[in-house]
């Protein structure tokens, strides 16, 4: 047989080891991750729940879903050990990052044209005119009368 024959197997069959390998090292990574759970320290499930691990036994774990809220969990249902800082700022909101940074971002771009608000800068009022309301309805009944006959709804055009 002729080694170029067999050169499509061999690749196959190196790519089909690579990948076992590699999923073979993720399900190891993760059965030490949940193995490693302390109570006290703050889980994302795989459905995306957060919670608190309250007891760690061979096969399940007790969660606190809320305060007061218990609930019994796979191990496997596990997604995510966090560190406490993530799981307060996923949880809580606690953002330390933001209060030692102090910089607060406005709501409008007025800070970045450089003028004040006060510097004569000319407003324009967006807001509807009651006077052109009525204008519009006077002209929409003067038309109506020129036609000399008006339609209620649902009747139609027939000639």
């Amino acid at each position: 047989m002729d080694i170029l024959t067999l050169l499509p197997f061999i690749v196959l069959i190196g790519a089909m080891f690579l990948m076992t390998r590699s999923a073979k090292k993720k399900q190891a990574a993760a059965a030490q991750m949940r193995n490693d759970m302390q109570p006290g320290t703050g889980v994302r499930t795989i459905g995306g729940m957060y919670a608190t691990v309250k007891e760690v036994h061979d096969d399940t774990v007790l969660l606190e879903v809320a305060p007061g809220v218990h609930a019994i969990y796979a191990k496997n249902s596990i997604g995510a050990v966090l560190d406490d800082a993530e799981y307060n700022r996923i949880v809580h909101g606690d953002d330390q990052e933001l209060d030692a940074d102090g910089t607060v971002v406005p709501d409008d771009a007025s800070s970045l044209t450089g003028e004040s608000d006060d510097a004569g800068v000319a407003k324009i009022d967006l807001a509807k005119d009651d006077a052109a309301d009525d204008a519009e309805v006077e002209d929409a009944k003067d038309v109506k009368d020129a036609k000399g006959e008006s339609k209620t709804d649902g009747e139609a055009d027939s000639k």
